[in-house]
């Protein structure tokens, strides 16, 4: 595991021609943990190309838990609509809007526990929140990516997302942490696809487990 520094480095590498996951690019364009969480709970199961752009509506006429929740609901359905599964989307951000303002003054909880009892908030939506919003070095998000590429590749060998987070801080350097979501989501996007990935074009072939069991075939 002494190689994964360099590893990263060259997947940050291959990657820096692609754009970033839109919630990175509102965490790191805005700095605003409350804008990280709704736009993360819109980008459930959606293209990126989707939820930046109903984002960029959304955030254009509200910006605070105050203002999203003077959008009349079904107007609020409209905006989010494309997002999918846009009923539950907008009950859950509406819930978390009141709790916001009901008991936390109106800002983001910087607390693991705290977000985590948000109805909708799982750990991988709280480990975003704390590394794009909070700028957290603490916390490595999961989600499919980076689950399903470092068991590719071979740094770790769990069966679920939560198992993933465990060891990945057990091999990962924590200078790493911050890094590991944006990449690997990227790299999952465009290179170490699920299906077909570009193999011959990927940088770190020769470290990849899945590559080399092929070639000793």
């Amino acid at each position: 595991m002494k190689d994964i520094p360099i590893i990263i480095g060259l997947i940050k590498e291959s990657c820096k021609d692609f754009k970033n996951p839109i919630v990175t690019e509102i965490g790191d364009q805005t700095g605003n943990p409350f804008k990280v969480l709704v736009s993360c709970l819109l980008s459930l199961r959606t293209k990126d190309e989707v939820t930046g752009k109903v984002c960029k509506e959304l955030f254009s006429i509200a910006q605070t838990p105050e203002e999203i929740l003077k959008i009349p609901l079904d107007k609020f359905e409209k905006i989010i609509y494309k997002t999918g599964f846009y009923k539950t989307k907008a009950r859950n951000i509406r819930n978390i809007c009141k709790i916001l303002i009901q008991d936390y003054n109106s800002k983001v909880p910087n607390e693991e526990e705290e977000l985590l009892k948000f109805k909708g908030v799982g750990r991988k939506t709280m480990n975003i929140v704390m590394t794009y919003g909070f700028k957290s070095n603490d916390n490595i998000a999961v989600d499919i990516h980076v689950h399903r590429i470092p068991n590719r590749i071979g740094w770790v060998k769990t069966k679920t997302p939560e198992q993933t987070e465990v060891e990945l801080k057990k091999v990962v350097p924590k200078t790493n942490w911050q890094d590991i979501n944006n990449i690997f989501v990227t790299f999952g996007q465009n290179i170490c696809k699920p299906i077909s990935p570009l193999c011959s074009k990927c940088s770190i072939n020769k470290y990849c487990k899945k590559v080399n069991v092929k070639k000793s075939r």
